[in-house]
């Protein structure tokens, strides 16, 4: 079993590879062990990261096949099976990092506040409900002087949104809440880049997962 902060460390020079322009022997070589995988995996880490064509968890982090459990929504949104999925990988390959992945210029938060800003009322029922589940990260922010800032209330609403979608995966279910408590479950938000490819840890980070100054 892959601890959460040899899971993180992993993470972490794997996607400074990956905004240096180069990739690890084993993700360019993974494909080589598809036959292996078929009888199993162990991926290191979970990410619950959103659909977003840009922002592929595998590439981000210069990862190969097998390597990641990779959960993807529009607006990275904890439901029901959001956090079904995070306990199965969890409980059954004992993955004990989890990382909710935002990232900037993020559609989705762009679309939720529109629609606090001008609501439309055109909306899909399905699409709405997307909206509906970021909108209480937004709402608040849109109360302060962000809401005259539209760079900045972007910024602060995606993460926002990422700790929202942290929280309810730490607090929402019975199973992920044991994990934490007795055997070493972290979950953490994070927040990548689309214009420097770098992905920044900033919730949720314990003592010993941080990084020194």
């Amino acid at each position: 079993m892959t601890s959460a902060l040899a899971a993180l460390e992993r993470l972490r020079q794997g996607n400074q590879r990956f905004v240096s322009g180069v990739r690890s022997l084993d993700s360019m070589l993974s494909h080589t062990r598809r036959g292996e995988l078929a009888n199993g995996q162990k991926p290191f880490a979970i990410i619950l990261g959103c659909s977003d064509s840009r922002v592929p968890a595998e590439i981000v982090f210069d990862q190969g096949l097998g390597d990641l459990f990779v959960i993807r929504v529009a607006g990275n949104i904890v439901a029901p099976s959001q956090i079904g999925s995070v306990e199965f990988a969890a409980a059954e390959f004992e993955t004990r990092l989890v990382v909710v992945l935002g990232h900037s210029l993020c559609g989705a938060i762009r679309r939720t506040i529109e629609e606090l800003k001008r609501p439309s009322g055109d909306q899909s029922i399905n699409a709405r409900s997307i909206v509906d589940r970021i909108r209480p990260s937004v709402e608040t922010l849109m109360e302060t002087d962000l809401k005259d800032n539209e760079q900045k209330l972007m910024h602060q609403a995606v993460r926002a949104n990422v700790r929202v979608s942290a929280n309810q995966l730490r607090h929402g279910s019975s199973i992920l809440e044991k994990l934490s408590e007795q055997d070493g479950l972290v979950v953490v938000g994070a927040e990548y880049s689309l214009e420097t490819g770098v992905v920044d840890f900033f919730d949720g980070i314990p003592p010993e997962l941080q990084v020194n100054p």
